[in-house]
Formats: C-alpha cells, structure tokens, sequence
C-alpha cells in the first residue's frame, strides 16, 4: 500500500516563495497587513537574538612557526632544534656531516621508540634545498616534520604514520649555496652550486668572474642600453615600456630598434671579453651520484667522481647504512612537477613494467593532491640528467623515488593554456601579478647606471625573491600540500597482512597448509628493480613448531589444487621471496608438513614490518 504524500499544509509548511508564517485567511485586512509589515522585523530580531553559529576551532600549535616567510641556514637549524626539544619522544636531531664551508647539515628523524625499534620499520628519507637557489625545499621538509609532530595524536593517519614508521628528513642538503642566496646579490636562479671554488671558464682562475651589484641594492638585476634607432635588437612595448620586444633582423631599420640586452648585471672583472662566466662554486649537488654517473666534460657539475662532494658523501653513507628506507622524496624548485626517473633514456630498463604501475599510480593521486602539479618522467619531459640522486636511489637502491619541483606560477597566475604556460605570456603577467597582487613589491623599476665597459646603462627586473618561490601568501599552502603529497607516498610502504590459514588433511596423516600473503598499499615488499639487479635481501618466510617437520614448500599455490605450489629444493621451512609481495598484490605459499600442536608462520620483509601468523595442527 502507498502511503499518501502529507501536503505542505498538513505537514505545517509554507508552499516555496511564501512567509514562513501566514496570516489566518479570515482575519481582518488590517490585520493581516499589519503582520506582514511587522515580520520581516520579527525576523531580523530572531536573527539577533539566536545564539551565533560556531566558529571554526583555530588550533594553537605546540611550536609556533611562521610559514609565511623563508629561512636562512641557522633558521632552519634553529627550527629542527625547537621540533626535537618539544617533542623528544618522537623526534631526535643529529648532524650527520657537514658542508664544503664546514656548516653542519641537520637530520631530523622521527619515529615512536615505544612502538618498535627502528631498523624495523619501513622508513622514509625526505630532503630539500640540494641547489641553494632552490629554498622552499627546507620548509617543505620542516613542516612534514612539523605536521608531524604537531598533529600526533590528533589526527589517526598521522598518528598511525608515527607509530609504524621511520622518517629521515634532511632540510638542507646544500647549506652553503643556501646562505650565499640568503647573504650576497643574487637572481631567483643564481647560488645553485654549492660554495667549493671552481674553475668553470678554463683559465687557471677560481670564481674571478661572478656577477656585481652595480648599483649596491642587493639585488642583481637585468642589464639594458639605448642605442640609436635600427641599430639595437629590441623596442619598448608600447603598452609596458618596462618591457622589450624583440624585432626581427630585417625590421630593425623600419621599426626603429633602439634598445639592446646586456644580460645579468655585471662587468668583464677578469678582462677576459666574457661576462659573469666564473661565478662562485660550480659543481652540481644533483649530478654528483652514483648511477647514471657521466664525467665533467659529458654532464657539467658531476664533480670529480660520484660522492666526491662531502655533503652528498655524508647523505650517500647515511642511507645505504639504513636499508629500512622504503620511499624517497627530494623536494626542489619550480614548475610544478612530481618527478621520477629515468634521468636518461638509456636507463629506462631500470624502471620494469610492474615499478611503473606503483610510480604512477602515486604520481596519480599527487596530481589530485597538488593541483597544478604534472607527473612526468625526468629525461622525457624535462632534460636529461646523469647522476641523480633519485636516479641513485631508485635505481641504485630499488627504492620507489620521487622528485617535487616545487610551486608552479599558473598557481599565482590563474588558469594555464593547453600549452602550460599562463594565458598572457610570462613577462606581462608576472607584471599584472606584481602590480596588483603584491603591489609592485617584487619589481625593481629601470633606473641609469654607469658601467665600466658600456657606459650609460639601464638596471632593472624582478627580485631574486620571485619567479621560482611563491609570494609570501601562498608558501604555506604549498608546503601543506607537499607534505600532504609525502604522507600519502609513506602510506603506500608496505602493509602486510593475512588471510586464515588452510589446513588440509592427506593420505597417510601429514597436511596441507596454505597461507595467502597480501601487501595492502601501492609500494611492493622489493621493488622489481631490486630483485632484477640483486639489491638488497629478499623477503623470508619460515615455518615453524615444536613438533612439526616440514616435507616440502613452496610459493605460487594452486588456488584450485591443494597440493599445487613451485617446490623448493632446499630448506622448505624457509622460503626467499626474490621478488617480494607485490603492491597492492599477493602470495600464496603451501607447504606439506607433518606433526601436531602449535606453529607459527613468520613473514620478514626489509621493508614491511613483521607479519607473524599463529596456526593449530
């Protein structure tokens, strides 16, 4: 039977577009015109009078940190060290060597000690800032640590993370180029290199010919000159005389191009004819690796040898001593990319079929989590590198990597072409943005110089504090969502879990048991690489009882025959997993057996914790 709908009126309501509560119909004309003049009074004082709408809880955090700015090396330092004193259950800060200047570089590492011992957990290495320009990079790795710590028993992923994982998170792996980017005149792409000098021009000289600040702002800026018209490159934009267009050769005289670019701001110091060719440092903290590894004169910046360098010598012997590390992510900047390699094509059977679905498949959702972040293959759709630190890892290592090229412009730009790049074009945006989003701070306006080679000049052009860094406003949604992309990448480690043990009986008294193994994230046990190449140890599983023998095992059980499985010849009782459980995968193991009582199965996996199963014969 259907049960009649009620009407608006036998249910008390008003038909849509109506008061909320109408006049009788029978009372008096004057009336009802006087209700309806005294409800909309009625109504806003109801409003008044009702007790207000919760407010958004806004969570006092433990270690206040300002993320709305950026912090030079004893700044980092000094937050490392506040996270390790509020929360010494949880965290510990070493130093784990030091840079070319001598700076110390500090490690964070966080676990719960009351949960298990370290070196048997799954771990994560996280690192930033490997070229010093590259800044955000520091405070993507301090606040994971931060977000961490902070949101601990709060919030049961992070608390989860916590208590079943390890995290390595290195802020700086290049202090020195940091504190010069910090201290001394510099572009958004100047201070890469570490600070060890070098002689990048060939002339016997170390660092003779760098950069100058011409006119002592602290800024170093862009060069250009006027020159008589349809003798110069360029002409002023019409629209934005802070601008230059470009003509083309044989519109020059017609076009009346009267300007030229000088490039960054400078002079010849080493008389030389060249311009800024010797810069501090030159060497390459992300070239300087040892898979992939070409020579100076094949990948510039690859240093001496691989690990010749002591700041990737001291992360190199860390992370090979901690076999735990499951999951690698270096942050740097910009342009808004999860990375992964092959940094060469020639490298690209280091990545089998089987590594390439759990790349992507978390390179997937960090799409989902960074939003205007592009998964893309290093060598493909970037360039090619030869000694990449995520190249070491992932193929040196078998360790499933990531690279984050931190912040992406059409963040700040709005929304992106088909092409990637901002509806615009580069150069009038940014000049929209700094103008009526920040307000011209960013922008140093062109202004005269005198220059020892060119005489009159003109000095101008965006700050080193744009371009490949966010503006103040926006650092720490990015740093959230990073760190939000690292979590997630550390939920993929490893999770091991069983179904029941099967016990079948077979002629003659012995036994049958089954058990399906299953990984329950993205990351498998041993990555294919790591079992192709011979990395590392493969996972073991043993039998074992007081009163059990155990005739025969064996992986890779019939699902539909009982006594179906790939034998082993020796050692029954103690399976090797070569290829590990697969992500998101599993096996199943058999052995025949004989005895009676209690047994344990026991699955250990280098990067998974323990799984221990109980069994009754």
């Amino acid at each position: 039977m259907t049960t009649p709908r009620p009407t608006d009126a036998a249910r008390g309501a008003s038909p849509r577009g109506a008061p909320a509560a109408a006049p009788h119909p029978t009372a008096p004309r004057t009336t009802r015109s006087m209700l309806r003049t005294l409800l909309p009074a009625v109504a806003l004082l109801a409003a008044f009078l009702a007790p207000p709408a919760p407010a958004q809880a806004v969570r006092e955090p433990n270690v206040p940190i300002a993320w709305n700015r950026f912090y030079d090396v004893e700044g980092i330092t000094d937050l490392c060290r506040r996270l390790a004193e509020a929360y010494p259950d949880l965290c510990r800060l070493e130093f784990i060597g030091e840079s070319t200047e001598g700076r110390p570089m500090p490690l964070l590492t966080i676990a719960n000690a009351d949960t298990g011992d370290e070196a048997d957990k799954c771990a994560m290495w996280v690192d930033g800032n490997v070229h010093g320009n590259e800044v955000q990079g520091s405070e993507a790795c301090v606040y994971l640590a931060w977000t961490l710590l902070e949101r601990y028993g709060e919030l049961p992923a992070i608390t989860e993370l916590v208590d079943t994982r390890v995290f390595y998170i290195l802020p700086m792996v290049n202090p020195d180029g940091r504190q010069f980017w910090f201290d001394a005149p510099n572009t958004m792409h100047s201070s890469r290199s570490g600070k060890k000098p070098t002689d990048n021009d060939g002339d016997g000289l170390f660092d003779e010919d760098g950069p100058d600040d011409l006119d002592g702002d602290g800024e170093l800026l862009s060069m250009r000159k006027r020159v008589a018209p349809g003798t110069g490159t360029h002409v002023l934009d019409p629209v934005d005389p802070r601008i230059l267009v470009r003509v083309s050769d044989h519109e020059r005289v017609a076009r009346g191009a009267d300007w030229v670019q000088l490039g960054q701001e400078g002079f010849d110091n080493d008389g030389d004819g060249r311009t800024n060719e010797d810069g501090p440092g030159g060497y390459d903290l992300n070239r300087n690796w040892g898979s992939g590894w070409r020579p100076e004169y094949i990948q510039y910046g690859a240093g001496a040898y691989p690990f010749s360098h002591p700041e990737s010598e001291a992360i190199g012997r860390f992370i090979v001593a901690h076999p735990n590390i499951a999951a690698v992510q270096s942050f740097h900047n910009s342009g808004g990319m999860i990375l992964r390699g092959p940094g060469a094509k020639a490298r690209e059977d280091y990545y089998p079929r089987t590594d390439q679905q759990t790349y992507d498949a978390i390179a997937d959702d960090g799409e989902k989590i960074i939003p205007h972040y592009r998964s893309l293959i290093i060598y493909r759709d970037l360039y090619d590198v030869h000694g990449g630190f995520v190249d070491w890892t992932a193929e040196g290592l078998g360790i499933v990597s990531f690279t984050n090229e931190l912040w992406a412009s059409s963040q700040a730009f709005g929304d992106t072409t088909d092409d990637g790049t901002d509806g615009m074009g580069r150069t009038e945006s940014a000049h929209f943005f700094d103008d009526h989003v920040l307000f011209g701070e960013t922008f140093v306006d062109w202004h005269e110089v005198e220059h020892p080679d060119y005489g009159t000049v003109e000095v101008g052009g965006f700050r080193k504090m744009t371009g490949r860094v966010p503006p103040p406003f926006m650092i720490e949604e990015m740093l959230h969502r990073n760190a939000a992309f690292c979590v997630f990448h550390a939920e993929q480690m490893p999770v091991l879990s069983a179904g029941p043990l099967e016990v079948e009986e077979l002629p003659g008294g012995a036994r049958v048991v089954t058990l399906e193994v299953r990984n329950e994230r993205w990351i498998p046990t041993r990555t294919r690489v790591a079992a192709d190449k011979g990395i590392g140890t493969a996972d073991i599983v043993t039998i074992e009882g007081d009163d059990l023998v155990v005739v025969a095992g064996g992986p890779d059980a019939d699902r539909f025959d009982p006594t179906g499985f790939r034998a082993v010849e020796h050692e029954p009782e103690r399976l090797r997993l070569d290829r590990g459980i697969p992500g998101h995968g599993s096996e199943r193991l058999r052995w025949i057996v004989r005895g009676r009582g209690e047994f344990t199965v026991t699955v250990d996996s280098r990067h998974a914790p323990t799984l221990v199963v109980n069994g009754t014969l």
